[in-house]
C-alpha cells in the first residue's frame, strides 16, 4: 500500500473525471457512470456535469452506430452471426414498437451494441433516432448517476467518511470490471467453439 500513498486521488478524479465518465459512458457506461455519480456524492465531481457527459457521450455513441447500420448494416450485420438472436429481437421490436424501442434498446441486456445498428439499418428516421436517442440518453445518464450518487450515501452511512477507501474502492472495481471482461470473452469463446 506504500506505493500509493503519494497518489492524490481527489486531484486525479477532479484533473481527469469528467474526461473519464465521458469516454467510459462511449465505450461502456453503466460501471464508469455509476462511480461518476459516487464521486458527485464525495464532492469531488459535480453531479449535473456528470449526468451532462454521460448523455453527450451515450447520444454520440448511438448516433455512430446508427449510422453505421444505416451505411454497412446490410453487409455488416449478416456476418455478426453470434449475435443473430439480439439481431432478430431488436428487429421485431422495431417493427412492433418502433418509438418504444429507441428509447428502450440501451437499458436493455445484450444490445447495447448491435441494437441502434439494427435500428439504423431497419431505415428509422434519421431526425426521430436523434431526438428519441437523446432523451433516452439523458434519462439513461440520470437514471445511474443518481444510482451512483445514492449508493455513495448508503456507504457513507454504513461505513462513515468514505476518504480513506477510495482508493480500495476503485481498485476493487476496476478488478470487477476486468474479471467481468474476462467472462464475456470466455462466453464468447465457448460459443465460437460449440457453433464449430
Amino acid at each position: 500500500m506504500h506505493m500509493f500513498e503519494h497518489i492524490d486521488f481527489n486531484y486525479l478524479l477532479a484533473t481527469y473525471g469528467y474526461l473519464a465518465v465521458f469516454i467510459g459512458c462511449l465505450l461502456e457506461g453503466e460501471t464508469i457512470l455509476i462511480l461518476g455519480g459516487m464521486a458527485a456524492h464525495q464532492h469531488v465531481l459535480k453531479l449535473l456535469p456528470v449526468i451532462g457527459y454521460a448523455s453527450l457521450a451515450g447520444m454520440l455513441g448511438d448516433q455512430v452506430l446508427f449510422w453505421v447500420g444505416r451505411y454497412f448494416g446490410a453487409r455488416l450485420l449478416p456476418r455478426l452471426h453470434k449475435q443473430q438472436a439480439t439481431i432478430d429481437r431488436v428487429t421485431q421490436l422495431i417493427n412492433q414498437h418502433p418509438s418504444v424501442s429507441i428509447f428502450s434498446v440501451r437499458f436493455l441486456y445484450g444490445m447495447r451494441l448491435v441494437g441502434p445498428m439494427v435500428i439504423g439499418a431497419c431505415k428509422v428516421s434519421p431526425l426521430k433516432f436523434s431526438c428519441i436517442n437523446a432523451l433516452g440518453a439523458v434519462v439513461w445518464a440520470t437514471l445511474f448517476a443518481s444510482g451512483g450518487y445514492w449508493a455513495g450515501e448508503f456507504l457513507e452511512r454504513a461505513l462513515g467518511d468514505l476518504k480513506p477507501y477510495r482508493l480500495p474502492i476503485a481498485m476493487c472495481v476496476i478488478a470487477l470490471m476486468v474479471a467481468v471482461a474476462l467472462v464475456r470473452h470466455y462466453r464468447a469463446k465457448q460459443q465460437g467453439l460449440k457453433s464449430l
